[in-house]
């Protein structure tokens, strides 16, 4: 007996987990291995200083088909100040198109931080066998998504990287989600371990999409210095600063602390309209700086899960180790059952 739900079939796969897409950050050696361990990988949309979005993008899928045999995906983010994502979308309908294995293998697009329904229609005229799902951090959010999109991926305010300005928690989302939706609800932000997966389970959700967790396996590409920084850290150590995008989840350290203070939506939008070039290669080279080590001086992205994370894994013995403390979890409730 094992742990088999709706997002297995719909996806190919044998564990009901996602590995979350976490750019602007390569995620291309972690999601083969998540394949390979059972789960779905994600590739993430990757623009540090200096890449090429659409180049990285199509080099990253064929390294993923190279290197690994099931299904996995890609994620596009299609916030307001996000120029490349038109083209990216076209990029994956003309692989889908042009490779037969591609088009089976790459079976799902995750959009983000941005509104899903000009990607949503253009895929369903271009591309309507490819799912896509998209990541609301609201009911407000998911309900627009559920009209839209093929899958929901319900992401908390516990979780790292961008966040909303509502502060939605994961468990009253992912309850209320259940309640409300018809499209199946994936849930994120917080889990790192088998009681979560079960946790989410007996909320209604279909699967687990993690991020921060799967920073802290060996197979991840980020720098040595950034797992061990979350593996040292506490539930208490991150913080919400103000992001590109809007609100977004750190570990606490210098570039943290100086971009503690959030502006408002509205304010958000008014800063944009002023950025110039300048000042956006400016934030990328903080990313980039992250990337190569220093920890200290840029964005370290990682959610409130980091305080139930001791160590650094692989994928595969991370994704057993969960699976098997899931299915003790889900028997010992059914105990209770008298």
């Amino acid at each position: 007996m094992a742990i088999k739900t709706p997002l297995c079939d719909m996806l190919g796969i044998k564990y009901p987990i996602i590995s979350a897409a976490m750019g602007p950050f390569y995620t291309t050696k972690l999601c083969s291995a998540v394949v390979n361990a059972g789960g779905f990988g994600i590739i993430s949309h990757t623009n540090l200083l200096g890449v090429d979005p659409l180049k990285s993008m199509e080099e990253s899928i064929h390294n993923v088909m190279e290197n690994c045999k099931g299904n996995f995906g890609v994620n596009i983010r299609v916030a307001r100040l996000q120029i490349d994502a038109p083209a990216l979308q076209e990029l994956i309908v003309r692989l889908r198109k042009e490779d037969p294995e591609i088009r089976e293998r790459l079976k799902m697009l995750v959009t983000s931080a941005g509104n899903p329904k000009p990607p949503a229609l253009f895929f369903k005229e271009k591309d309507p066998d490819l799912l896509v799902f998209h990541v609301a951090p609201t009911l407000y959010h998911a309900m627009k998504v559920d009209g839209l999109c093929d899958g929901i991926i319900c992401t908390g305010y516990e979780g790292g990287g961008h966040q909303s300005y509502e502060r939605v928690n994961t468990t009253v989302l992912v309850t209320e989600a259940v309640r409300h939706c018809k499209k199946p609800i994936v849930a994120c932000g917080g889990f790192s371990d088998g009681r979560g997966i079960a946790a989410a389970l007996a909320m209604g959700a279909v699967g687990v999409q993690m991020g921060t967790r799967f920073i802290a396996t060996k197979e991840c590409e980020f720098h040595p210095d950034y797992k061990d920084f979350i593996v040292r850290s506490r539930d208490s150590d991150t913080m919400v600063c103000q992001g590109a995008f809007g609100p977004i989840r750190l570990l606490k350290n210098k570039y943290a602390e100086e971009h503690g203070e959030i502006v408002s939506k509205d304010a958000k939008m008014a800063m944009e309209a002023e950025l110039d070039l300048e000042a956006i290669q400016e934030d990328t080279k903080k990313y980039s700086l992250v990337y190569e080590g220093d920890i200290e001086n840029g964005p370290v992205l990682c959610g409130q899960s980091c305080g139930n994370i001791d160590d650094i894994p692989t994928v595969k013995e991370l994704i057993e180790r969960m699976m098997k403390e899931a299915e003790a979890e889900i028997k010992k409730l059914n105990s209770y059952i008298k």
